[in-house]
């Protein structure tokens, strides 16, 4: 009896120094597991502007955007509905940090496109990170035809550049803030006291209420801006809705356009005087790629 339970006393001593070690193990290999963070934001776009996310490789993403007239029109038209403007894109995923961009907008009839390059990821574990960082850089071509005939702009003259970086911070699972530091580069101004370079920073932000809805806001500060108009500051609410293949967002902003270089730099009305265009972005990703291949590679380099 005696030897009985001496033997299961060192068992017990074993198991105990077993387990331990594959506590610690397991703490070692845990704290060396480099972690990135994802979904900082919801889609590519926080309202008007964009957002660090990028679709991933291979993914097609069809976006419609809608912004209508000023709610205080009144009745008469509609509080606003009446008047609308739109932007059709189609935004790739080269890779799964590189997504390309082709837009149209009905205002100033005006063609886009854009390069993002997510080039730095928020992380935790080993060698962690504390921001996620994508490059954007977006030409945008003006064609609407106000001009006269015998003084038409050249195709330079047409053209406006925008630079940003989008540096943001998921803090919990509920709220991520985004900086914006902007550069709108136009090639003609409309008078000579208005700058062919802006500067302006936009902040943006996310509060997560439900697992698939969010509120937003954002906010671009104008540093130098365009003297030609009574420019304001572009400022934005929304609501974010995700409904299976697609986020819809309901958007109320000062704002009326639907790019870089006009909403930062073009908007012209005062969101606390009821200067107010409710709008909303609808887009639906299609998988271009070929899923079973893509699975396939996955699990060969994770060695199964």
């Amino acid at each position: 009896m005696k030897k009985l339970t001496v033997i299961v006393f060192l068992l017990a001593i074993n198991i105990q120094a077993f387990a331990q070690d594959l506590m610690d193990i397991l703490e070692e290999e845990t704290t060396e597991t480099k972690n990135y963070t994802t979904a900082t934001f919801k889609g590519t776009r926080i309202l008007n502007g964009h957002s660090v996310e990028n679709r991933k490789k291979g993914t097609l993403e069809f976006l419609i955007s809608h912004r209508f007239g000023r709610v205080n029109l009144g009745a008469d038209e509609l509080y606003g509905l009446d008047q609308s403007n739109i932007r059709f894109a189609f935004e790739y995923g080269l890779t799964d940090n590189i997504m390309l961009g082709v837009g149209r907008s009905s205002f100033d009839k005006t063609y886009d496109g854009f390069i993002k390059y997510k080039f730095l990821k928020q992380s935790t574990g080993k060698k962690s990170f504390p921001f996620t960082a994508t490059i954007f850089s977006s030409i945008a071509y003006r064609t609407l035809k106000d001009f006269d005939p015998e003084d038409e702009p050249t195709f330079s003259q047409k053209l406006s550049y925008v630079s940003q970086i989008l540096i943001a911070r998921k803090f919990s699972p509920a709220f991520s803030l985004q900086i914006t530091p902007t550069y709108v580069h136009r090639n003609s101004v409309a008078i000579n006291d208005d700058p062919h370079g802006i500067f302006a920073v936009g902040i943006g932000s996310r509060v997560k209420i439900t697992k698939r809805i969010s509120i937003n806001g954002e906010y671009y500060y104008t540093a130098n801006p365009l003297q030609s108009i009574d420019a304001s500051n572009s400022l934005a609410f929304g609501v974010d809705i995700e409904t299976g293949g697609h986020v819809f967002q309901i958007i109320l902003s000062n704002s009326i356009t639907m790019i870089e270089k006009s909403f930062i730099t073009e908007s012209t009305d005062n969101f606390f005087e009821g200067d107010i265009h409710l709008g909303f972005n609808i887009s639906r990703a299609f998988q271009v790629g070929n899923k079973k291949k893509k699975k396939l590679k996955q699990i060969k380099n994770s060695g199964i």
